[in-house]
């Protein structure tokens, strides 16, 4: 438009630019309102694909993983619904024949005590070795500097493990993951342990959840498959608001439709987060498949605060269309999460592709 403007000014004299600029005038006043209006809002999907979505803000930045099963890489953004134009960078190729080259699943970058560290999942290629290991960054900017491999990071049983998330409360440091409960593969729990330090877990884990509810035991993978069934608690997530301290978690199986987060409330007088008893679980999930919107599969979150306001927001993947699995087919999307009256969270529905959002403020 400035340039088809000048071209008017040169060719015509400043004369017919007084007679033109009042009828262009609304319509530059439009396009730069249209353009405003859409660097404020967004649409899912974030990218094409992306499972196991995990958003860090840190001065001014978004910190944004997902899992990419070879390797680990952080996207750095200002605008965390613009990932397609993020800066990003690989920070961690595990060496070949380790029992963690193979399957990184579900990484997680955050800071904890003034360092960076990447947690994440993986094996040797074989499932049922799985097992959660770390990576530390010192500097202040973690696309800085190196992510030295800190080791293991294991409950003293030192059984299958995957999606791993760190929290602080009251001053402790906790970690929560899904697990198996002994040596073979049929059910995923949901356990939790306190922290020695950012790298250790200390002591023994404790079972807080394991699927019970209808929605959470949607596993079958076939006759010919070994285990026929799996039932599934996955993904921890802690979420605190008002006083409130909840976990939510993926349901299911991910190779289903039916994959759904439900979320347990902790309900103790104690403070004792390791206590079972003190938490407990809704019967019905908080967010799940919506077939009229065309979202299938959802699952697999984390939660951000908008940098303005403090609006709580969730990501989590989903497809497209039903029965796409567990695959790459898996995108990123995130919404903002409401409270109810009772100080539990609200998401509703998983939205469609073609409704507009506002960016988080």
């Amino acid at each position: 438009m400035k340039k088809a403007l000048s071209r008017l000014k040169h060719k015509n004299g400043p004369n017919l630019l007084k007679k033109v600029l009042p009828f262009i005038q609304p319509l530059l006043l439009c396009c730069a309102l249209q353009g405003f209006a859409q660097s404020q809002t967004f649409q899912n999907p974030l990218l094409p694909s992306g499972p196991d979505p995990y958003s860090t803000y840190y001065k001014g930045y978004y910190y944004y993983m997902h899992s990419m099963q070879n390797r680990l890489v952080v996207w750095k953004t200002k605008n965390l619904a613009d990932l397609t134009h993020a800066e990003q960078r690989t920070v961690w190729t595990p060496p070949p024949n380790k029992a963690y080259s193979k399957e990184l699943w579900a990484p997680e970058i955050l800071r904890v005590n003034g360092h960076w560290y990447i947690y994440f999942a993986a094996d040797d290629g074989n499932n049922a070795k799985h097992r959660m290991y770390v990576l530390e960054n010192k500097n202040d900017d973690p696309f800085t500097g190196e992510w030295d491999f800190k080791g293991k990071i294991a409950a003293k049983t030192d059984k299958w493990a995957i999606d791993g998330d760190v929290f602080e409360y009251k001053k402790q440091w906790y970690m929560v993951w899904s697990g198996w409960e002994g040596d073979e593969n049929g059910q995923q729990n949901i356990y939790i342990a306190k922290m020695k330090n950012a790298t250790e877990i200390d002591g023994e884990r404790v079972l807080l959840a394991e699927p019970t509810f209808q929605w959470e035991t949607y596993g079958d993978l076939g006759a010919q498959s070994q285990p026929p069934h799996v039932n599934v608690n996955e993904g921890p997530q802690f979420l605190y608001h008002d006083g409130h301290l909840f976990l939510v978690f993926s349901a299911s199986g991910c190779w289903t439709d039916h994959y759904s987060l439900g979320f347990l409330e902790f309900k103790g007088q104690d403070d004792d987060l390791l206590r079972a008893e003190n938490w407990y679980k809704h019967p019905e999930p908080l967010l799940t498949q919506s077939p009229e919107n065309g979202v299938y599969g959802t699952g697999h979150n984390s939660f951000f605060k908008s940098p303005i306001s403090g609006e709580d927001w969730i990501l989590y993947h989903a497809n497209s269309n039903p029965a796409e699995g567990c695959g790459p087919k898996r995108s990123p999307r995130m919404q903002r999460v409401f409270w109810n009256a009772d100080g539990t969270p609200f998401i509703g529905k998983p939205v469609s592709e073609n409704t507009i959002l506002s960016l988080p403020n």
